[in-house]
């Protein structure tokens, strides 16, 4: 039996490794997923990266705790630049917005030349994070939108291929903002949140319709339109 007990969150990350992979885990606080995945034999070896000194303190301490030293590299460093260049074939990045992932991403682009999957659990704008996979040439091979306390999150799996495929047949601008398998499938989960969404949006255009409108502010305004209509599609 794992000693590691996963939250569901990371439970849905660690579901879209592969087996046998050399796995990083970027901004791993605890260290909590590459201690699980060496501890269920999906992955050989493992780096945890963590820029802050409090959670790289406590990621050594979990590793050292489960007996681990020998496989997993615990390392103080700015996203992918812990890595050495083609060291990982794997590289899970989870809780962080999708903004910052993106930047990791495209700041590490050296360090991906071996790398086979990329599992990213954006906590917001997870468009962003779609929208550089679709420009850089991965494809989406699964996602999943869970909710654990009261959050929701969304997680892609992606893999180097062709990546429009996951989009076809699919109205493009929706399956960017909602994610193509997640909008095949529409769960319960994916209709509440994006219920939540579109009343939210609604609430900043009636504020934005009270203030006196520059041109940036009527551009605001058309973009959340857009949105709306968007979702309105989707779930109506």
């Amino acid at each position: 039996m794992n000693s590691v007990q996963l939250s569901k969150r990371l439970s849905a990350v660690a579901e879209f490794v592969p087996n046998n992979q050399v796995t990083a885990d970027i901004g791993s606080d605890h260290a909590y997923l590459p201690c699980y995945l060496v501890l269920a034999k999906k992955t050989v070896k493992a780096i945890a990266g963590e820029i802050n000194e409090g959670p790289f303190q406590a990621a050594k301490k979990q590793v050292e705790k489960n007996g681990l030293q020998h496989v997993i590299s615990v390392r103080k460093g700015d996203g992918l630049s812990v890595l050495q260049k083609d060291e990982a074939t794997c590289i899970t990045i989870a809780g962080m917005g999708g903004s910052l992932i993106k930047t990791i991403l495209e700041e590490g682009k050296e360090k991906l030349g071996k790398v086979e999957r990329l599992v990213l659990q954006p906590n917001i704008h997870a468009i962003e994070v779609r929208k550089w996979l679709i420009d850089n040439g991965w494809e989406l091979e699964g996602e999943t939108i869970l909710e654990e306390s009261g959050k929701i999150y969304e997680v892609l799996s992606a893999k180097r291929g062709n990546a429009m495929k996951p989009y076809e047949a699919l109205p493009f601008e929706a399956a960017l903002l909602m994610g193509p398998f997640l909008l095949k499938e529409k769960n319960n989960v994916f209709l509440k949140k994006w219920k939540h969404e579109l009343s939210h949006r609604k609430d900043i255009l009636r504020q934005l319709e009270q203030s006196n409108g520059n041109e940036q502010l009527m551009q605001k305004k058309e973009e959340i339109k857009k949105v709306i209509e968007i979702i309105e599609e989707v779930i109506k």
